[in-house]
C-alpha cells in the first residue's frame, strides 16, 4: 500500500451522521466561539505571559504576543478554509489525509497528541498551582509538584512527588465529557463569560497601577542583572534568546501556547449544526477576541510588576502575585482572579480533552488506532472509552512533569500542525482549483507561506531539549505506524479502487 494514499472528499463525508452511529450535531456559532475562547484563555495568559516576560522578553512580551498572533492568524485563515470544506472531526489530521496522504496524516495526528493531551496536562498543572495558592498553600509541596521540581525551604531542597490536584481536575472534566458535548459546551460558555469579565476587570483596575519605569527599557538589555530563581541559583540574560529581539522571538515561542485552542474548534466540526458557515466564525472570531485581550493584559501585568519578579516569585500564580504585592488595596481582586482563573483553566482542559478524543475518534475510525477509541456511549453518543484512556495518559504527564516542559512540547506540536495545514491549503488549491470553498483563505500562496515561515521560526527558537524531545516523540509515532497502523489502515488495505481527487470538484 502507498504511504501517501489520500482520502477523497466523498470518503471523508461518508462518516456516520447523527442518529446513524455518529456524533451529535449540537453546536452553533456561539458555542464554537465560546469553545475557542474557552481553550485559548487559560494557562497561556495567566502563566506563560509571566514565564516569557521573566526569562526572555521583559515588557516586550506584548511584541511576542503580536508575533505569535500573526503566525496564528495566517494559520487560522488556512484552518477556516479547510473547516468550511471538510466539516469532519479530526482537525489537521483530517485535512492532511485529504491533501498529503496517510503517512503525513498520521504524523500530524501524533503531533496533535502533543498539542491537546500535553496541553491539558500543562493547564492541569497550572490549575493545581492556583488551587494551592487559593488554599493558602495548605497542600504540601511534595503532593502538588512533579518529581522533576524542587524548592529551597529553610536552606533545604524539597522535591515534588506527584501532582494530586492536577489528577483530580482531569478526572472530573473527563467524566463531564463522557456525559455529553452539549452539556460540556454549556458549562464552558458560563466559564468563558466569568473569566473574560475578570480579565477585563484586571486590565481596567491594573492600568492605574502601571509604573512607567517597569516598561523602561522595553527590550531586555544584554547586560541586564541576573535574576534569582526559587532554588537560590541565578539566571543570566546574556544569551541571544534571553534579551533584545532574540528574547522577543523566544518569548513568542513560549507564549504561543497561549493561542492554542482556536484550532481545537475544528475538531468539533462533526458536532456543529452548520459547520460550513459556523466553523470559520468560531476559529477566527475566538482568535481576534483573545489577541486583543492578550496584548492589553500583558501590557498591564509587566507595568504593574517588574519582569525580574516573575523569575523568583509568582511565576505560577503571576497575576495574584502582582495584585498582592503592587495593588494592596485590591486584595479582594486577587482572590476573585484566582477563582476565575481556576474556572478558566477548567474550560481549557475541557476543550483540550474534547479535541484529543475527537482526533483519536477519527483516527480509530480510519483503522490507524484501535477501535476502542471510536466506541461511542450507547446513551450519550460520546467516545467514552477514549476519554477514560486519555485521563490515564494525560494524568501521567500532569502528575510527573513540570509545567515548563509540558508547555513547550505542546507549543512545538501545535506549530508543526499549523505548518502542515498551511501547506495543505496550497496543495488543495493547486489540485482542486474549482472546489467550492464556503470560506477562502485570502492571498494564497502568500498567507500560507508567511504562516509556515513564522511558525517554523518559532519552532527553531524553542530550546534544543524541547526540539529533541519532540523528535523522539515523532520517532516513537513512526514505529507505531509501521508496526500497527499501516497494517490496519482501512483506506490503505481497501480492495476497491479509491476515488480520485476529482471527487472534490464533483461535490
Amino acid at each position: 500500500m502507498s504511504l501517501f494514499v489520500k482520502k477523497s472528499l466523498s470518503q471523508l463525508m461518508a462518516t456516520p451522521e447523527e442518529g446513524a452511529g455518529g456524533l451529535k450535531r449540537t453546536l452553533g456559532a456561539g458555542n464554537l466561539v465560546a469553545l475557542g475562547i474557552g481553550a485559548i484563555i487559560g494557562a497561556g495568559l495567566f502563566v506563560r505571559t509571566a514565564a516569557a516576560a521573566g526569562a526572555h522578553a521583559g515588557p516586550a512580551v506584548t511584541l511576542s504576543f503580536i508575533v505569535a498572533a500573526i503566525g496564528c492568524a495566517f494559520a487560522g485563515l488556512c484552518y477556516a478554509e479547510f473547516a468550511s470544506i471538510i466539516p469532519i472531526a479530526g482537525s489537521a489530521y483530517t485535512y492532511a489525509y485529504a491533501t498529503m496522504g496517510e503517512i503525513v496524516a498520521w504524523i500530524i495526528g501524533w503531533a496533535l497528541i502533543l498539542e491537546y493531551a500535553l496541553g491539558a496536562a500543562t493547564v492541569s498543572i497550572s490549575w493545581s498551582e492556583y488551587a494551592n495558592n487559593l488554599l493558602g498553600h495548605r497542600i504540601p509541596y511534595e503532593w502538588c509538584h512533579s518529581p522533576m521540581e524542587s524548592v529551597l525551604v529553610n536552606g533545604q531542597h524539597v522535591s515534588g512527588i506527584i501532582n494530586i490536584p492536577a489528577l483530580v481536575i482531569l478526572l472530573l472534566l473527563s467524566l463531564l465529557l463522557i456525559k455529553g458535548t452539549q452539556e460540556s459546551a454549556t458549562v464552558n460558555t458560563v466559564i468563558v463569560i466569568i473569566k473574560v469579565s475578570i480579565v477585563l476587570v484586571f486590565i481596567a483596575i491594573g492600568w492605574q497601577f502601571i509604573n512607567p519605569a517597569n516598561h523602561t527599557p522595553y527590550l531586555i538589555p544584554a547586560d541586564a542583572p541576573a535574576a534569582t530563581l526559587p532554588d537560590g541559583s541565578t539566571y543570566s540574560y546574556a544569551g541571544f534568546f534571553n534579551h533584545g529581539w532574540g528574547g522577543v522571538l523566544r518569548g513568542a515561542g513560549v507564549v504561543f501556547f497561549a493561542f492554542i485552542g482556536f484550532d481545537a474548534v475544528s475538531t468539533a466540526a462533526q458536532e456543529a449544526k452548520n459547520p460550513k458557515r459556523d466553523m470559520p466564525i468560531g476559529i477566527l472570531g475566538s482568535l481576534v477576541v483573545c489577541t486583543i485581550l492578550y496584548i492589553l493584559f500583558s501590557w498591564v501585568l509587566t507595568g504593574v510588576a517588574p519582569y525580574q519578579d516573575f523569575m523568583h516569585a509568582g511565576k505560577e500564580a503571576s497575576v495574584a502575585y502582582a495584585i498582592s504585592h503592587y495593588m494592596q488595596h485590591y486584595a479582594w481582586l486577587s482572590t476573585l482572579v484566582t477563582v476565575a482563573i481556576l474556572a478558566g483553566f477548567s474550560s481549557v482542559i475541557l476543550v483540550m480533552l474534547l479535541g484529543q478524543s475527537r482526533v483519536f475518534y477519527t483516527m480509530a475510525t480510519d483503522g490507524l488506532l484501535p477501535k476502542v477509541f471510536s466506541d461511542l456511549h450507547p446513551k450519550y453518543s460520546t467516545p467514552y472509552k477514549s476519554n477514560m484512556i486519555l485521563f490515564v495518559f494525560v494524568g501521567l504527564f500532569a502528575a510527573f512533569l513540570p509545567e515548563s516542559v509540558a508547555g513547550d512540547l505542546t507549543s512545538i506540536g501545535t506549530l508543526f500542525a499549523f505548518v502542515v495545514v498551511c501547506v495543505g491549503v496550497m496543495i488543495l488549491r493547486k489540485k482542486s482549483p474549482d472546489l467550492i470553498r464556503p470560506f477562502k483563505t485570502p492571498l494564497v500562496p502568500l498567507v500560507p507561506i508567511l504562516g509556515m515561515i513564522i511558525c517554523g521560526t518559532m519552532i527553531a527558537s524553542l530550546e534544543t531539549r524541547t526540539q529533541l524531545s519532540a523528535l523522539g516523540w515523532m520517532v516513537l509515532g513512526l514505529i507505531i505506524y509501521f508496526t500497527y497502523s499501516k497494517k490496519n489502515s482501512k483506506l490503505g488495505n481497501a480492495s476497491e479502487i479509491l476515488p480520485s481527487a476529482t471527487d472534490f470538484e464533483k461535490k
